[in-house]
């Protein structure tokens, strides 16, 4: 690759090009006839449901038509915001499953804790509705595997929340990646090193009111009500999210397998899939507060099997964790990396530099993380029918299975086995127990597909 195609690089880029292609038409369009929108139901309206209520009412393709959150307080800031970008108030509810019963929508949007992901998906999927769902895709494996199950069954176009998927930055990253400018590539890094801060040991209290919190807990077990287990802090619990590596991780471990992806592709390797063995290590060693998941945290992903002796060329993919660091690490707080033999990639959030093994810059890119392009593809895919950036089988569970698997070895304390096709661990029954949970809570049981 010449110094100056190298230069032009981002303008001469086809995925570039359509993508601004795509924003363009994005803002010029005028709101679509009534007939012709998508209509949605969103569930939540607080914390990444407000943003995505953002998002979905300022689409001109999509008329938000319902909003459901068991909290009272936050539900009319959601319809308001709505009503304010769409100029039509939703309807609100307490209970998403008035939105399911709903025949006249057409998709869901849920923006829940991570415990709350998989029953709307898999009921929306059995319902005939379009599913738009937060990242990761589920609480745990087993309720990934049944949400695709849903997906294929009844044949439903569902994208992960994982909006860098469609950001101008990782596609034209990506497309860098193919020109084989980085040589071979064998190693790939992900990592979080901005700073969280500590959530303490409150008391146990009472719910606030206009809260139903026994709906709240779901499916998961009953415990009495504290501010640790609600709004924000819930996620690091075990009982309801998945800890750092499932919040922020699942976005710069997706961003590093889809350039790594993309490597093996030029290179003519095997396709990436799941890794084959899984080791974390690390734990709570930094804060002294109630957070179950560790602070600090390695984990290494091993791809492929053999060895390049018989042809095989296995990967290596590296997560680190140090979410008290206030400092950036390669120059992003919270970013991926592809290393080839000729050279090296990094991505943050708002841009990409490619270096050679001198330390010059081979090319780079620039652009936000902006969610809007990620609704809109979901948007035409809902219409074309087409699998979306972040399509729930191919992208998003597979990317979640990595922070399960993460968390499940540091909990257990050792090397895992992963069996791709049944997504279990070999000869390790304590690993398994964690792929779900001991028991989905009545009523709140984990639907059949």
């Amino acid at each position: 690759m010449s110094s100056q195609s190298r230069r032009s690089f981002l303008q001469t880029s086809s995925v570039a090009a359509t993508a601004g292609l795509l924003l363009s038409q994005f803002d010029q369009f005028a709101k679509a006839q009534a007939s012709e929108r998508v209509r949605v139901g969103i569930m939540g309206s607080g914390g990444r449901a407000m943003s995505l209520i953002h998002s979905f009412a300022a689409n001109k393709s999509v008329e938000v038509v319902a909003i459901a959150d068991l909290d009272a307080n936050k539900l009319p800031k959601g319809l308001d915001a709505a009503e304010k970008l769409q100029g039509k108030r939703p309807r609100g509810e307490s209970d998403f499953r008035k939105l399911i019963d709903d025949k006249s929508i057409d998709a869901m949007v849920i923006g829940t804790p991570d415990h709350w992901h998989a029953i709307p998906t898999i009921l929306g999927c059995q319902a005939g509705k379009d599913v738009y769902v937060e990242k990761p895709d589920s609480h745990n494996i087993i309720e990934g595997m049944r949400m695709v199950a849903a997906m294929r069954k009844y044949k439903r176009v569902v994208q992960m929340g994982s909006q860098h998927r469609s950001t101008t930055r990782l596609q034209s990253a990506i497309e860098f990646v193919k020109t084989g400018a980085l040589g071979r590539c064998v190693v790939a890094k992900a990592w979080e090193s901005s700073k969280q801060g500590a959530i303490g040991f409150p008391p146990d209290g009472t719910p606030p009111a206009g809260v139903d919190y026994e709906m709240w807990m779901g499916p998961a077990p009953k415990r009495p009500f504290n501010i640790n287990r609600f709004h924000g802090r819930w996620r690091w619990l075990y009982d309801y999210g998945t800890g750092d590596l499932g919040n922020d991780g699942v976005h710069r471990l997706d961003m590093a397998v889809a350039v790594l992806a993309a490597a093996c592709e030029v290179q003519k390797d095997e396709p990436l899939g799941l890794p084959t063995h899984i080791f974390a290590s690390g734990g709570k060693w930094y804060f002294n507060d109630a957070q179950e998941f560790p602070d600090t945290m390695q984990v290494n992903y091993e791809f492929g099997s053999g060895n390049v002796k018989d042809g095989k060329h296995p990967k290596l993919l590296t997560y680190e964790m140090r979410i008290w660091a206030p400092y950036n690490y390669l120059g992003e707080s919270e970013g991926s990396a592809l290393f080839g033999d000729q050279g090296y990639l990094v991505i943050g959030n708002t841009r990409w530099t490619a270096y050679d093994k001198g330390g010059r810059v081979l090319a780079n890119g620039e652009g936000d993380g902006d969610e809007k392009p990620h609704v809109q593809n979901f948007i035409e895919c809902i219409k074309s029918r087409a699998k979306p950036y972040c399509d729930l089988e191919t992208v998003g569970h597979p990317a979640s299975v990595l922070c399960h698997a993460g968390n499940i070895s540091a909990r257990v304390g050792r090397k895992l086995t992963l069996e791709a096709a049944t997504e279990t661990f070999v000869d390790d029954a304590e690993a398994n127990a964690l792929r779900g949970r001991t028991e989905w809570r009545k009523p709140w049981v984990l639907p059949e597909v």
